[in-house]
């Protein structure tokens, strides 16, 4: 499965259980602004003066990950109907992604500037490369995905201008740039578990991609990325604004590469030579 499942063990720090959906049910109520649904003051400086920089990113990339949320690849995924050959074609361009992803925890322990953060990324480090890189191969071989399959697969364009992106930042930014790339794969997954699991409740037993669902949207799944959210906001403290801006840049073209991702997954995208 994902390698983040090794950083994750997610639970928001915002009063709602899974993000955007439940911002939709507020607003069903009533409720006119994301500020006053999710409990944020009103006023607007008020709220500059008192949100953190990962509320910040959350609310300023909804339109974005909205997009995520209600691409046909995601949904075919919640309701079950997602073609075999597109999720078969996902996992193998997963593993490529994850390979990658793993270089940016090596490159954390690189740019940490104490040794528990160094700690923290080296333990996330090993354990996906000789744990969570194994859980993602025996969930491919029950699609018929063999190991020799997986590492023969080259990526697509865009899986490698994503990665390709995130290794830029991370080799010559700082360590607060490398988190804000790595922060978004991690938290849209979980929030997207979540839309999924409450969405599909009903029918989740039958659902050919359970356990992917079922993965995303547990506990588990969150210790590492609510570290991640709270080291995001350590190294955010005391920016000044231009610094932030570049962070959440930063933030919000990973978010929109995860887009690209499930796109290519969907229609299969390949090098058209």
């Amino acid at each position: 499965m994902k390698l983040h499942l090794m950083i994750c063990n997610l639970y928001t720090r915002f009063p709602m259980e899974g993000g955007f959906f439940i911002l939709k049910l507020l607003r069903a109520k009533g409720e006119t602004s994301l500020q006053t649904a999710i409990g944020f003051p009103v006023n607007k400086e008020e709220s500059l003066l008192k949100r953190s920089f990962t509320e910040r990113l959350y609310q300023n990339v909804q339109p974005i990950w909205e997009k995520n949320h209600n691409h046909p690849f995601v949904v075919g995924l919640g309701n079950g109907t997602l073609e075999r050959d597109k999720f078969i074609y996902y996992l193998k361009q997963d593993y490529v992604y994850l390979v990658e992803y793993a270089k940016l925890f090596a490159m954390g322990v690189v740019k940490a500037g104490n040794l528990d953060i160094m700690t923290r990324f080296a333990a996330v480090l090993h354990e996906s490369l000789h744990f969570e890189m194994e859980l993602h191969r025996q969930y491919a071989a029950e699609f018929g995905i063999t190991r020799t399959d997986l590492e023969a697969t080259q990526p697509t364009p865009a899986n490698l201008a994503y990665t390709s992106y995130m290794l830029q930042v991370a080799a010559n930014g700082s360590l607060a740039e490398l988190v804000a790339c790595l922060l978004p794969c991690a938290w849209d997954y979980w929030e997207i578990g979540k839309l999924l699991k409450l969405n599909h409740r009903d029918t989740l037993e039958t659902n050919p991609y359970k356990k992917w669902i079922e993965t995303y949207s547990s506990e588990t799944f969150g210790s590492g990325t609510q570290w991640l959210i709270d080291l995001m906001d350590q190294l955010a403290s005391g920016k000044s604004e231009t610094e932030l801006a570049v962070l959440e840049h930063h933030f919000q073209i990973a978010s929109k590469y995860e887009y690209l991702f499930w796109d290519m997954n969907d229609k299969k995208q390949d090098w058209p030579v």
